[in-house]
């Protein structure tokens, strides 16, 4: 039990909605987390429990209560960072977390509103997040360049901080190559370049390919190059 006693409170919310069935499951998603840190609460609870904390604003309290011992109390945390709406706060709030995201299912979450309307000072952030090396921060920049930064925001220099990662962790390269799969559909231009010159590890360039293959947002000529174009 959490010494926090607005973190306690929300911990007994909590496991009034595990469901052992879904524990076992959700922890066979996220196999680098001890299933005893699993809960086992469905992510409609998770956010419907989210909602009404922010609503009646004792989501501060908890927020500020880290670090959490169950997966799921870092999923709630991570869908509340989204309500932040002040740019300022949100980077506040992420640097105090983003030390203790530990698996893709919490990283994965994260979108604060404060975010959609940044531009350069973010992608300030997602340079210092990638050059901490830490891996779900970088995961979690990574995600930042996917949803913020490939429309209307997009400049191809932005695909260099992907590219330029190092890293043998299955989950920030499966991130890099969802990300290039997806400026492949939107940015197509500008991405296939990478490809072409190989400069991406072997594993993600064959997967960015295999991703952007399946994407029904790709097209068929497109989709037919990029199979040239694997290892």
């Amino acid at each position: 039990m959490s010494k926090d006693p607005a973190a306690a409170q929300v911990q007994k919310r909590l496991f009034a909605l595990r469901d052992e069935e879904y524990q076992a499951f959700t922890a066979k998603l996220i196999p680098n987390i001890p299933p005893e840190r699993v809960l086992g609460v469905r992510t409609p609870d998770l956010r419907a429990l989210a909602k009404e904390l922010h609503r009646t604003g004792a989501d501060t309290e908890y927020l500020d209560a880290l670090p959490h011992f169950y997966n799921e109390e870092n999923v709630l945390h991570a869908v509340l960072l989204g309500y932040e709406k002040d740019y300022s706060a949100a980077v506040v709030r992420m640097n105090a977390f983003l030390p203790y995201v530990d698996n893709w299912s919490v990283c994965d979450v994260i979108n604060p509103k404060a975010f959609g309307k940044a531009g350069g000072e973010l992608i300030a952030q997602v340079n210092a997040w990638i050059a901490s090396g830490e891996d779900y921060t970088v995961r979690f920049a990574v995600s930042c360049l996917m949803k913020y930064f490939l429309d209307e925001k997009f400049k191809p220099e932005y695909l260099d901080l992907a590219v330029q990662i190092e890293s043998e962790e299955y989950y920030v390269n499966m991130m890099r190559a969802w990300y290039l799969a997806t400026a492949l559909a939107k940015q197509y231009g500008d991405t296939v370049p990478i490809l072409e010159n190989r400069r991406l590890d072997r594993w993600t360039h064959n997967k960015t390919i295999q991703k952007a293959v399946e994407s029904f947002r790709v097209s068929d000529e497109h989709k037919a190059y990029l199979k040239t174009l694997r290892y």
